[in-house]
């Protein structure tokens, strides 16, 4: 009797390392390509270290100087940090509010079993179709469309509405309209898909618990599928809130770089990508990574522990 289990131990196989082994290549990838390169990124953040001509200047040790540039008034008379800062903030909030609403919308209408939509595939299609759309290519045809000898333009005189072309890329209200109005409309689907998703998981029971309750709509929704849903919210929220912050492709395109008019509608990463450019100021732009890097953890922060504290 012994003798056999002594065999059966002998004989099992210990699977545990086996999961280890195959999580290796992930971990070495992670940090040859993510972690090395971050720590890099803030180890240049504290030198000089840029290209002048053909010259290359440093690396030399200058501590904070780096981060004490990015918030000191500059030649035209603004912060450039705090600037661009509001200037995606801005951006990200007028794409995010319409489409959080309409997205929430579609996913209520998509999914009532009252109105028992048919061809739900069809349609989950046709909204997810522009998120398939290069935001570069989404970018140039705005631009050829609102430009000043552009079809918008040639139409509206036709019309009689104008007497002569509107610069719409020369103004800060439009250019910044146009900027929100293309990413709500690239990123609207898959919101919408991923919020139906979330309705759809919830148990069907409760929303006829409630309804033979005599709850209302406004009611049901409020009650009960926004705080069961609020785990997937949060998910597209926070995605997108990282999204705005990383905001480039489209204003980089529209603007040609320029962030016209007035550096209204330079992003974060646009101003990052302006010391990666010929001076390749890896100092400067290390600082910006890393105050990207605490804006964005501190966001999702306070993110996370407005929810943690609605939960108790």
């Amino acid at each position: 009797m012994e003798k056999s289990k002594n065999l059966s131990k002998k004989r099992s196989i210990s699977y545990a390392k086996w999961g280890y082994i195959f999580i290796i290549p992930f971990f070495v990838v992670y940090v040859i390509f993510t972690l090395y390169p971050q720590l890099l990124t803030i180890y240049n953040s504290f030198f000089e270290y840029y290209r002048d001509g053909l010259n290359i200047i440093g690396p030399n040790f200058v501590g904070l100087r780096n981060y004490k540039n990015l918030f000191t008034v500059n030649n035209a008379g603004y912060i450039p940090m705090i600037r661009y800062t509001l200037n995606t903030a801005i951006l990200w909030v007028i794409g995010a509010v319409p489409q959080f609403v309409v997205a929430m919308l579609l996913a209520l209408f998509f999914t009532s079993t009252r109105l028992n939509i048919k061809g739900q595939q069809f349609f989950k299609t046709v909204i997810y179709m522009p998120n398939l759309i290069m935001a570069s290519a989404f970018a140039m045809l705005f631009f050829a469309l609102f430009s000043q000898v552009g079809p918008i333009n040639q139409m509206l005189i036709a019309m009689g509405a104008i007497d002569k072309a509107i610069n719409f890329l020369g103004l800060k209200l439009t250019v910044r309209s146009l900027i929100g109005l293309m990413n709500f409309l690239m990123w609207f689907g898959n919101t919408t898909i991923l919020l139906m998703a979330g309705i759809q998981g919830i148990d069907e029971a409760l929303f006829e618990s409630a309804r033979l309750d005599g709850s209302s709509s406004t009611q049901v929704f409020f009650n009960i599928t926004m705080p069961l849903l609020m785990p997937i919210f949060i998910y597209v929220f926070i995605t997108s809130m990282i999204g705005g912050i990383q905001m480039f492709d489209v204003p980089q395109v529209l603007t040609n770089g320029k962030g016209t008019p007035d550096n209204s509608s330079t992003t974060l990463i646009m101003y990052l990508n302006n010391f990666l450019g010929v001076s390749k100021n890896y100092g400067m732009a290390g600082a910006v990574s890393v105050l990207l890097f605490i804006i964005t953890a501190i966001l999702s922060s306070i993110v996370f522990k407005s929810i943690n504290s609605g939960d108790r």
